[in-house]
């Protein structure tokens, strides 16, 4: 939905919070979740959607047949899609997930062919005039960049030369956009701006694209940045202890786009004491990676997962912890320990003052995974709050 008459850009929530990992799973989902959210937030006007496809639903919505069903609901429902996670490629829900989210890696022809088929069924579902995006891993996991970076980067430009011919064969912009994360070959705004500088936005890729898409040397750079730019997901920056209007600052000093700005919220500790792995053990889940990050005197202390954090926890007292559990929104604290909602209420003042992005997008996947006194409402009655509590910071 728009957001003070666009000028904000556009609002949706991720779908990746449903279960469904099928085509028709994930419809099934859509109408049965959409119209409440949708009624709840923005009434009777038109309502966007954050689709996350599976690499198996997205095989099974291009067919045809198929997409037309959807593009029909799209409009009996005065709904459409403007963005695309693209980042989990197989399933999400209710199997062990972990580092096995982000493979297939930009290493890996599998990752280039499924945002392909993405970005194809974007640009048929996409509004005339509307920039579309695609949010996706952070090039890939830190423990298997070693030796691989040259191919990451070779198979993102081999993407924006497809997004340019989805251009030229539909009208329809799409951008791609990498998601900076806790233990990523991209973990820090700082790492972002060096790769893009000295990888996606060097003359070599700019080489490469040239020659891929029959362009002079100008417009393949001018190509690269148009089309690949940054998913700045706030609590992941939060979690690294990243500085919300430096951190902005810097990237658009490095004119690198942030294609998608995801609304996100983690776990905060203060101070690490005694009662902390007590707290802590309710949301140590055996599906999605927790990766935890402290600073203490000897400055940022990192952990890939919540297990590994917990058994060192005695060596970590005093200092503050931030763990990637995404929680809901509008939860600025959760009794005895707090959020980084701070961080994501800044950022949100920030784009009130100077839009940081077009697209912006609520993700809780946890919600099943979350403890169940946190789920005291109904899950579509829940996401319909987040919106409306981002709405909230935005006026």
């Amino acid at each position: 939905m728009k957001v003070d008459g666009s000028r904000l850009g556009q609002l949706t929530y991720c779908t990746n919070i449903h279960k469904g990992e099928s085509w028709q799973e994930t419809f099934d989902a859509l109408r049965r979740n959409i119209p409440n959210i949708h009624a709840a937030t923005a009434g009777s006007k038109p309502f966007g959607i954050g689709l996350r496809l599976s690499a198996a639903a997205a095989a099974e919505l291009s067919e045809s047949a198929a997409l037309e069903a959807f593009k029909r609901y799209l409009t009996e429902t005065n709904t459409y899609v403007f963005t695309i996670n693209g980042f989990p490629y197989g399933d999400f829900h209710s199997v062990r997930v972990k580092e096995n989210v982000y493979s297939p890696d930009w290493a890996d022809p599998a990752r280039l062919d499924y945002s392909n088929k993405l970005a194809e069924i974007l640009a048929q579902v996409l509004p005339e005039g509307m920039d579309g995006s695609i949010s996706t891993v952070p090039g890939t996991f830190a423990p298997w960049a070693e030796g691989r970076v040259e191919t990451i980067t070779e198979n993102i430009v081999q993407h924006v030369a497809h997004l340019l011919d989805v251009k030229r064969r539909t009208g329809k912009h799409i951008t791609l956009a990498l998601e900076p994360e806790p233990c990523c070959m991209l973990e820090t705004i700082e790492e972002a701006i060096a790769f893009f500088r000295d990888h996606l936005y060097s003359e070599a890729a700019a080489r490469s694209l040239a020659q891929r898409a029959s362009l002079a040397m100008d417009e393949a750079s001018a190509a690269l940045r148009a089309h690949v730019g940054l998913c700045y997901d706030v609590c992941h920056a939060a979690i690294e202890f990243e500085d919300p209007q430096g951190s902005i600052a810097a990237l658009r000093e490095a004119s690198i786009p942030i294609y998608k700005l995801q609304l996100s919220s983690a776990l905060r500790f203060a101070f690490v004491g005694q009662e902390t792995a007590e707290l802590l053990a309710p949301f140590n889940e055996p599906t999605y990676l927790h990766q935890v990050v402290g600073r203490g005197g000897e400055g940022l202390r990192k952990w890939p997962d919540l297990l590994p954090a917990l058994e060192e926890i005695e060596s970590a007292a005093g200092s503050e912890w931030r763990v990637h559990f995404h929680v809901p929104l509008f939860l600025e604290d959760m009794g005895a320990f707090g959020t980084t909602q701070a961080f994501l209420r800044e950022i949100l003042a920030l784009h009130r003052q100077q839009p940081i992005s077009d697209h912006l997008e609520v993700e809780t996947y946890t919600w099943d995974v979350l403890p169940e006194r946190y789920r005291g409402e109904p899950m579509d009655m829940a996401i319909a709050r987040e919106l409306n509590w981002v709405l909230g910071q935005l006026k």
